[in-house]
């Protein structure tokens, strides 16, 4: 509704994972240095965590936009699977049709897969995301996929994304193997204060905006205390806040308008007691 009002070629704050819209935050550098390291350099298990809204899918939707036609991927967005199930989401995922229902088959034909890639001087990477949902069974079998290598190399990298409590869950004492093998691991943490700022403005350029500041200092500083830095939350304040300000007729948007839509979001006001 507001887009045409405020001189958007898109809407500046949807909750989806776009990674055009990606803000490339000194953390958010850092873990895609990390996956781009572990992928690369082969390096077998990588594990990546945040807490909710940090921008982790996002990441690594950007993170396959950079691979290359020389690196195969799989990305499983629904974890919620059983063993087979996952197998063949996997070879699914790699364009490859599962011919066998049997495990002991499904592993043979995805090796053959991961052995014709190799000859084809090509890398293979398979990133789970949510994988805090992830049963301790399926895990343990994804571990077993890490077996799949020569003398010299993994023919597999295996990204794991995921909330924290997927460290909660490697720690588990059946899930100590797979612990022993993760290579590269880094946790995501939200904006500083002072990145809020510069994430705003970043999704507003994104969008087609050419103007001047739309969201006061105070405004900011609102949105940065009350998301605690985490971007899907700015996203939602800011909606709400583009929103009111184009049912005032206003161009700019303050203090008051935030508390509006921390109003609509939480059910209370700011600073009022639950």
């Amino acid at each position: 509704m507001y887009r045409e009002f405020y001189g958007f070629k898109e809407n500046p704050f949807n909750v989806t994972s776009d990674p055009h819209f990606l803000f490339m935050s000194k953390r958010h550098k850092e873990a895609f240095s990390h996956l781009r390291y572990g992928i690369d350099e082969r390096k077998g298990f990588l594990v990546i965590t945040g807490e909710i809204g940090t921008g982790k899918t996002t990441l690594c939707r950007a993170l396959l936009n950079t691979l290359g036609d020389n690196v195969s991927t799989s990305f499983i967005i629904n974890p919620n699977l059983s063993e087979i199930q996952m197998l063949k989401a996997i070879l699914g995922d790699f364009g490859v049709d599962p011919l066998k229902r049997t495990k002991f088959d499904l592993f043979r034909q995805l090796n053959s897969f991961l052995l014709e890639e190799l000859r084809q001087n090509r890398n293979v990477a398979l990133i789970i995301d949510e994988a805090q949902n992830l049963r301790a069974t399926v895990l343990e079998q994804i571990r077993l996929l890490s077996n799949l290598e020569t003398e010299k190399e993994k023919l597999l990298q295996i990204v794991l994304i995921g909330q924290p409590q997927l460290r909660q869950k490697l720690d588990l004492p059946q899930l100590e193997q797979l612990k022993q093998r993760v290579a590269v691991s880094y946790h995501l943490y939200p904006l500083d204060k002072n990145e809020v700022s510069e994430y705003i403005d970043h999704r507003l350029r994104v969008a087609g905006y050419e103007g001047g500041s739309i969201f006061t200092e105070t405004a900011v500083q609102m949105i940065a205390e009350h998301s605690k830095g985490i971007p899907r939350i700015i996203n939602i304040l800011c909606d709400r806040a583009l929103l009111t300000g184009f049912v005032y007729e206003s161009k700019e948007i303050d203090r008051e308008m935030i508390e509006k839509g921390v109003y609509d979001v939480d059910g209370h006001l700011v600073g009022a007691s639950n």
